[in-house]
């Protein structure tokens, strides 16, 4: 991740965006082709989000 703060909640509207996007028939294939590239770059981003907070539940939850 980059040295921002990742925000989880921005990423899952962009998503919800993008699943907005490809789903209209009048968006080009390219767009789309764009468009899924960049989900799977978020998807990757909430995955590795999701674990951390997971992990640090795990590790409060071991104290």
């Amino acid at each position: 991740m980059s040295a921002q703060k990742f925000d989880y909640a921005k990423a899952i509207a962009e998503l919800e965006e993008i699943a907005v996007k490809v789903e209209n028939p009048e968006t080009r294939l390219d767009d789309i082709d764009a468009l899924v590239a960049r989900s799977k770059e978020l998807l990757k981003q909430c995955r590795e989000y999701l674990r951390s907070v997971k992990e640090k539940i795990d590790t409060l939850a071991d104290d």
